[in-house]
């Protein structure tokens, strides 16, 4: 496997060098920074190659997805991982608009966080179950009005929510008593509404588009 370049964005030096010394024991992954500072990381990143940011979103003084609209003026489009001890549902909307293609709670386990990263680097989506829930649950205070397309049936909507929880066509047909094939008609059903054709695609629409309408507990045609 490729090398996987990594630069990490965090003002707790302790929790920097820690996770590094832990991701280095990987020896597909190498740590080609550590920042304190926003200033900090749009320098290491306009010299060093990189493949995936971790960044934090308190940094102090200073909202750490704020980078994600600097590193957007650079030639090369950031793959930008969240690791943060917690942000609020508008704050993880607000860096998945942005540009970030995840997030990842610090209170998590390390392998997950591996997990996290391998799927960032292949241009997936990663969302912790917690920030899933955080943003899509039924008692979200999400106040933001996005564009409405036709609602979700109730068995699609039950889809959708497997899929943002990270579960299998079979666990998610297990989870609902159906069979797999059937889930695998409803996951077409939402490609072909979403207008995509891979699920880290379909998460992306929901997050950016449809928090509101898709996944509200009545939505229905």
């Amino acid at each position: 496997m490729d090398e996987i370049r990594i630069l990490m964005v965090d003002d707790h030096s302790l929790f920097r060098e820690s996770l590094s010394r832990f991701l280095e024991t990987d020896p597909t992954f190498r740590v080609v920074g550590q920042c304190r500072t926003i200033t900090e990381a749009i320098a290491a990143y306009s010299q060093t190659p990189t493949d995936v940011v971790l960044l934090d979103y308190d940094l102090g003084e200073e909202q750490g997805s704020r980078l994600l609209s600097e590193l957007k003026s650079q030639l090369r489009e950031p793959r930008v991982l969240m690791v943060t001890a917690g942000m609020s549902d508008a704050s993880t909307l607000e860096a998945m608009e942005a540009g970030a293609s995840g997030v990842f709670l610090k209170h998590s386990s390390l392998d997950q966080l591996i997990s996290a990263i391998h799927q960032v680097v292949k241009g997936e989506i990663w969302l912790d179950k917690g920030a899933a829930h955080s943003l899509f649950g039924r008692g979200s205070t999400q106040k933001v009005r996005f564009e409405r397309v036709r609602p979700l049936t109730i068995r699609q909507g039950e889809v959708l929510r497997g899929i943002l929880d990270g579960l299998t066509n079979k666990e998610i047909a297990w989870n609902l008593k159906v069979s797999e094939s059937s889930v695998k008609a409803v996951i077409q059903e939402l490609f072909h509404k979403a207008g995509v054709r891979t699920r880290s695609q379909l998460v992306r629409i929901v997050i950016e588009r449809h928090p509101s309408d898709w996944l509200r507990p009545d939505s229905a045609e």
